[in-house]
Protein backbone atom coordinates (compact mmCIF):
# COMPACT_ATOMS: atom_id res chain seq x y z
CA UNK A 1 0.00 0.00 0.00
CA UNK A 2 2.79 2.42 0.92
CA UNK A 3 4.70 1.48 -2.23
CA UNK A 4 1.69 2.19 -4.43
CA UNK A 5 1.12 5.52 -2.70
CA UNK A 6 4.76 6.49 -3.15
CA UNK A 7 4.64 5.61 -6.85
CA UNK A 8 1.78 8.08 -7.20
CA UNK A 9 3.56 10.71 -5.10
CA UNK A 10 6.77 10.31 -7.11
CA UNK A 11 4.90 10.56 -10.43
CA UNK A 12 2.99 13.67 -9.37
CA UNK A 13 6.16 15.28 -8.00
CA UNK A 14 7.96 14.56 -11.24
CA UNK A 15 5.10 15.98 -13.27
CA UNK A 16 5.30 19.43 -11.67
CA UNK A 17 6.32 21.71 -14.59
CA UNK A 18 8.58 24.05 -12.64
CA UNK A 19 10.22 25.34 -15.81
CA UNK A 20 6.91 26.56 -17.20
CA UNK A 21 5.81 28.08 -13.90
CA UNK A 22 9.15 29.78 -13.19
CA UNK A 23 9.30 31.06 -16.76
CA UNK A 24 5.91 32.68 -16.43
CA UNK A 25 6.50 34.09 -12.95
CA UNK A 26 10.07 35.39 -13.33
CA UNK A 27 10.38 36.02 -17.06
CA UNK A 28 6.82 36.50 -18.22
CA UNK A 29 7.36 34.03 -21.08
CA UNK A 30 6.57 30.44 -21.95
CA UNK A 31 10.02 28.80 -22.00
CA UNK A 32 8.68 26.22 -24.46
CA UNK A 33 9.06 28.94 -27.10
CA UNK A 34 12.84 28.56 -26.82
CA UNK A 35 15.33 25.90 -27.86
CA UNK A 36 13.80 22.52 -28.59
CA UNK A 37 10.38 23.57 -27.31
CA UNK A 38 10.41 21.24 -24.31
CA UNK A 39 9.86 22.25 -20.69
CA UNK A 40 13.12 21.99 -18.81
CA UNK A 41 16.05 23.81 -17.27
CA UNK A 42 17.97 24.08 -20.56
CA UNK A 43 15.25 26.18 -22.15
CA UNK A 44 14.94 28.28 -19.02
CA UNK A 45 18.61 29.17 -19.52
CA UNK A 46 17.97 29.81 -23.22
CA UNK A 47 15.17 32.20 -22.28
CA UNK A 48 17.91 34.52 -21.07
CA UNK A 49 18.01 34.11 -17.31
CA UNK A 50 20.69 32.22 -15.40
CA UNK A 51 18.72 32.68 -12.20
CA UNK A 52 15.62 31.10 -13.71
CA UNK A 53 17.67 28.31 -15.24
CA UNK A 54 19.44 27.48 -11.98
CA UNK A 55 16.20 27.62 -10.03
CA UNK A 56 14.48 25.26 -12.45
CA UNK A 57 17.47 22.92 -12.43
CA UNK A 58 17.46 22.67 -8.63
CA UNK A 59 13.69 22.18 -8.50
CA UNK A 60 13.66 19.55 -11.24
CA UNK A 61 16.45 17.59 -9.55
CA UNK A 62 14.79 17.90 -6.15
CA UNK A 63 11.34 16.81 -7.31
CA UNK A 64 12.85 13.42 -8.18
CA UNK A 65 15.48 13.12 -5.45
CA UNK A 66 13.06 13.88 -2.60
CA UNK A 67 10.41 11.15 -3.13
CA UNK A 68 12.96 8.57 -4.27
CA UNK A 69 15.26 9.24 -1.31
CA UNK A 70 12.32 9.21 1.08
CA UNK A 71 11.11 5.85 -0.19
CA UNK A 72 14.55 4.25 -0.38
CA UNK A 73 16.28 5.50 2.77
CA UNK A 74 13.49 6.52 5.13
CA UNK A 75 10.71 4.06 4.29
CA UNK A 76 13.03 1.20 3.34
CA UNK A 77 11.04 0.22 0.26
CA UNK A 78 12.73 -2.31 -2.00
CA UNK A 79 11.94 -4.62 -4.90
CA UNK A 80 9.49 -3.92 -7.70
CA UNK A 81 7.78 -1.18 -5.71
CA UNK A 82 11.02 0.77 -5.36
CA UNK A 83 11.84 0.20 -9.03
CA UNK A 84 8.53 1.82 -10.02
CA UNK A 85 9.05 4.67 -7.56
CA UNK A 86 12.53 5.32 -9.02
CA UNK A 87 11.21 5.66 -12.56
CA UNK A 88 7.99 7.50 -11.67
CA UNK A 89 9.47 11.04 -11.46
CA UNK A 90 11.01 10.71 -14.91
CA UNK A 91 7.76 9.43 -16.37
CA UNK A 92 5.90 12.24 -14.61
CA UNK A 93 8.22 14.82 -16.14
CA UNK A 94 8.07 13.27 -19.62
CA UNK A 95 4.28 12.82 -19.56
CA UNK A 96 3.10 15.57 -17.26
CA UNK A 97 -0.68 15.74 -16.72
CA UNK A 98 -0.21 19.46 -16.06
CA UNK A 99 0.94 19.88 -19.67
CA UNK A 100 -1.56 17.59 -21.40
CA UNK A 101 0.94 14.73 -21.02
CA UNK A 102 3.54 16.56 -23.14
CA UNK A 103 6.53 16.96 -20.91
CA UNK A 104 10.28 17.30 -21.22
CA UNK A 105 13.27 15.02 -21.64
CA UNK A 106 13.61 14.28 -17.90
CA UNK A 107 17.38 14.83 -17.71
CA UNK A 108 17.37 16.69 -14.38
CA UNK A 109 14.77 14.31 -12.99
CA UNK A 110 16.95 11.37 -14.00
CA UNK A 111 19.88 12.91 -12.14
CA UNK A 112 17.64 13.43 -9.13
CA UNK A 113 16.73 9.75 -9.12
CA UNK A 114 20.39 8.76 -8.77
CA UNK A 115 20.91 11.33 -6.03
CA UNK A 116 17.92 9.87 -4.22
CA UNK A 117 19.29 6.33 -4.52
CA UNK A 118 23.06 6.75 -4.14
CA UNK A 119 23.69 10.40 -3.24
CA UNK A 120 26.91 11.29 -5.11
CA UNK A 121 28.16 7.80 -5.98
CA UNK A 122 26.46 7.59 -9.38
CA UNK A 123 25.22 11.14 -9.88
CA UNK A 124 28.71 12.67 -9.90
CA UNK A 125 30.11 10.22 -12.48
CA UNK A 126 26.94 10.80 -14.51
CA UNK A 127 27.59 14.54 -14.56
CA UNK A 128 31.20 13.96 -15.60
CA UNK A 129 30.08 11.63 -18.38
CA UNK A 130 27.54 14.17 -19.60
CA UNK A 131 30.15 16.94 -19.68
CA UNK A 132 32.49 14.74 -21.69
CA UNK A 133 29.66 13.93 -24.07
CA UNK A 134 28.76 17.61 -24.46
CA UNK A 135 32.39 18.43 -25.23
CA UNK A 136 32.85 15.66 -27.80
CA UNK A 137 29.57 14.77 -29.47
CA UNK A 138 26.46 16.06 -31.18
CA UNK A 139 23.46 15.96 -31.18
CA UNK A 140 22.91 16.68 -27.46
CA UNK A 141 21.08 13.42 -26.79
CA UNK A 142 24.36 11.54 -27.04
CA UNK A 143 25.75 13.39 -24.02
CA UNK A 144 22.94 11.82 -22.00
CA UNK A 145 23.95 8.40 -23.30
CA UNK A 146 27.54 9.16 -22.26
CA UNK A 147 26.26 9.96 -18.78
CA UNK A 148 24.40 6.66 -18.64
CA UNK A 149 27.53 4.79 -19.79
CA UNK A 150 29.52 6.44 -16.97
CA UNK A 151 26.87 5.44 -14.45
CA UNK A 152 26.86 1.87 -15.77
CA UNK A 153 30.63 1.61 -15.37
CA UNK A 154 30.36 2.75 -11.75
CA UNK A 155 27.56 0.29 -11.06
CA UNK A 156 29.46 -2.65 -12.56
CA UNK A 157 32.75 -1.78 -10.85
CA UNK A 158 31.53 -0.53 -7.49
CA UNK A 159 27.80 -1.02 -6.92
CA UNK A 160 26.78 -4.23 -8.76
CA UNK A 161 23.30 -4.27 -7.23
CA UNK A 162 20.69 -5.92 -9.51
CA UNK A 163 18.13 -3.35 -8.38
CA UNK A 164 20.33 -0.40 -9.36
CA UNK A 165 21.15 -2.06 -12.67
CA UNK A 166 17.42 -2.49 -13.32
CA UNK A 167 16.85 1.21 -12.59
CA UNK A 168 19.72 2.03 -14.94
CA UNK A 169 18.09 0.00 -17.71
CA UNK A 170 14.71 1.64 -17.10
CA UNK A 171 16.23 5.13 -17.15
CA UNK A 172 18.18 4.36 -20.32
CA UNK A 173 15.02 3.22 -22.10
CA UNK A 174 13.17 6.38 -21.02
CA UNK A 175 16.05 8.56 -22.21
CA UNK A 176 16.18 6.65 -25.50
CA UNK A 177 12.52 7.58 -26.00
CA UNK A 178 12.73 11.22 -24.91
CA UNK A 179 15.88 11.74 -27.02
CA UNK A 180 14.82 9.56 -29.94
CA UNK A 181 15.04 12.40 -32.47
CA UNK A 182 18.65 13.12 -31.51
CA UNK A 183 19.66 9.48 -31.47
CA UNK A 184 18.18 8.84 -34.91
CA UNK A 185 20.58 11.39 -36.35
CA UNK A 186 23.55 9.29 -35.33
CA UNK A 187 26.53 10.36 -33.28
CA UNK A 188 28.97 12.96 -34.61
CA UNK A 189 32.19 14.42 -33.27
CA UNK A 190 32.27 18.14 -32.68
CA UNK A 191 34.48 19.97 -35.22
CA UNK A 192 37.42 20.45 -32.85
CA UNK A 193 37.37 16.78 -31.87
CA UNK A 194 37.05 15.64 -35.48
CA UNK A 195 40.06 17.76 -36.47
CA UNK A 196 42.08 16.33 -33.59
CA UNK A 197 41.13 12.81 -34.66
CA UNK A 198 42.16 13.49 -38.27
CA UNK A 199 45.51 14.94 -37.15
CA UNK A 200 46.20 11.93 -34.95
CA UNK A 201 45.72 9.63 -37.96
CA UNK A 202 47.94 11.64 -40.28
Amino acid sequence: MISALMVLVAFLAGSLPFSVWVGRLLLGVDIRQFGDGNPGAANAFRAGSRLAGLLVLVLDISKAAAPVGLAYFNLGIRGVGMFLIALAPMLGHAFSPFLSFRGGKAIAAGLGVWIGLTLWKTSLPGIVGALIGIALFTPPGWSVMCAMCAILLVLLAWLPDPFLLAVWLGETLIFAWTHRLDLRQGIHLRPWAAQLFVRSKS
